[in-house]
């Protein structure tokens, strides 16, 4: 098999590269032309809220320099991964309970098959995009390019050390965009860097990759900075509505189009902040990076997906449900949306889980991830108060019928007992205050002499 990395400029040939009209692709892009390559540009339209103008992304890659520019729509397929995600509950990452919701990788896994895909219709075989060798993305992109075409051969100037060494840092590559012609100049630097899609926002790099900088930094661009008392943000009642595990409604209104209900998820949510986290990770190459992190939306529609779960579902389908996220999340961060274990544990989620959430949820929103549930409704609820009603009357069973259940509880409790005494003579366990097992008698210690 033929070398898939190229480490220098293929001269001569079509080179495609997931251009998002920075200064990095836009340098990179006039940078391969200089040197022989015939750049394609592929712009991936996914909702970026900081992207004013999408159809004025294409104009000036060929400015640049591009044999070809387009603009690939990828929002309808980003919105069904999304929601594929809550459905599955894949999401590894979060702290004291504020999740973070694989955005990021999510955007990947659409942009690196579709802009692929999109490549391939213009006898595109080669790619590259702005990823550095520290991150994810570059192993992202890397599997999910080769997944969509088996033909693929990757260029990337960020793994070029020509490039490197002549446009090493970001006032080098303005400098070279003004000396040949092009007015570019370079934005005011900010504190931190913010990659972003209509699911969600990531900010990481500079001041936040130490700890002692708190998110406060931040500007929210899908929100509001609930942290700052002087903005002003009053209590909002909300009802999201599920049909066989997909969200139908917001408030009642009633969407056929899954992006206009995201946008519209987004809005709702950001009004209030909801759905922002802070959370130090493992990266695929297992050195840890630090994240702040916006998506109001797939907050909102995953609080009212779990509520509807947890009152559908038996204990042991919601245990492997939560179990199986956990892999499934990990899974989709490195990469693997579309590996056949991904596949199988999202889709068993899809069909066994979701396809019984049916039903709404009201909640009141308040300050950032404050909120109460206010109402839960489903027919396929299996909830029932009768059945552990506190009030007398009627109940599906009886104290006596608990008396027999509670006396078949002494066939392991016998067990244990005799467990914890084998514990206790082999000086495993110590009885009396602050130790495991406070309970050890005298009796279970009895043998060890």
């Amino acid at each position: 098999m033929s070398q898939t990395i190229l480490q220098s400029v293929p001269v001569g040939q079509k080179v495609g590269i997931a251009f998002s009209g920075g200064l990095d692709t836009s340098c990179a892009l006039h940078w391969m032309k200089k040197k022989g390559a015939l750049p394609y540009a592929y712009t991936a339209n996914l909702g970026q809220p900081d992207e004013k103008d999408y159809e004025a992304i294409p104009k000036r890659a060929m400015e640049y320099g591009a044999e070809k520019a387009r603009l690939i729509d990828c929002r309808p397929q980003l919105v069904s991964e999304g929601i594929a995600a809550i459905q599955a509950n894949a999401f590894h990452i979060s702290t004291g309970g504020a999740i973070y919701y694989n955005t990021t990788p999510l955007g990947r896994a659409v942009t690196g098959t579709m802009l692929v895909n999109a490549m391939r219709e213009d006898g595109v075989n080669i790619w590259g995009d702005g990823s550095t060798y520290k991150g994810n993305d570059i192993e992202r992109f890397y599997r999910y390019g080769l997944i969509a075409n088996p033909n693929l051969k990757i260029y990337k100037p960020w793994l070029d050390t020509a490039f490197i060494s002549e446009l090493g840092g970001r006032a080098e590559m303005s400098a070279f965009l003004q000396a040949e012609g092009f007015n570019y100049r370079m934005s005011a630097e900010k504190a931190y860097s913010t990659d972003s899609n209509m699911l969600g926002a990531t900010h990481e790099a500079k001041d936040l990759e130490h700890l002692s900088t708190s998110m406060k930094i931040v500007e929210p661009i899908m929100g509001v900075a609930f942290w700052d008392p002087e903005v002003v943000i009053k209590p909002e009642e909300v009802t999201v509505t599920f049909e066989e595990g997909r969200p139908v409604a917001l408030n009642g209104t009633e969407f056929t189009d899954l992006v206009k209900l995201m946008y519209e998820a987004n809005r709702i949510g950001g009004r209030h902040g909801l759905g922002m986290s802070d959370q130090i990770e493992n990266r695929i190459i297992e050195a840890k990076s630090r994240g702040v992190y916006e998506a109001p939306g797939m907050a909102l529609l995953h609080i009212a997906y779990e509520r509807l779960v947890t009152g559908i579902h038996n204990e042991d389908t919601i245990e492997q449900y939560r179990i199986n996220g956990i892999k499934l999340g990990r899974l989709l961060y490195q990469g693997r949306w579309f590996d056949s274990q991904a596949i199988m544990l999202r889709e068993s989620a899809q069909r066994w889980v979701a396809r019984a959430i049916t039903g709404e949820v009201t909640l009141e929103l308040r300050r950032g991830n404050d909120y109460t549930i206010l109402d839960t409704r489903s027919p396929n609820l299996t909830y029932e108060p009768e059945r552990l009603t506190m009030e007398k009357g009627d109940s599906m069973f009886t104290a006596v019928d608990r008396i027999g259940q509670l006396t078949m509880r002494n066939l392991d409790i016998v067990d244990t007992r005799q467990k914890l005494g084998i514990y206790a003579k082999q000086g495993l366990l110590t009885g009396g205050a602050g130790t495991m097992a406070p309970m050890i008698s005298m009796e279970l210690k009895a043998d060890k002499k």
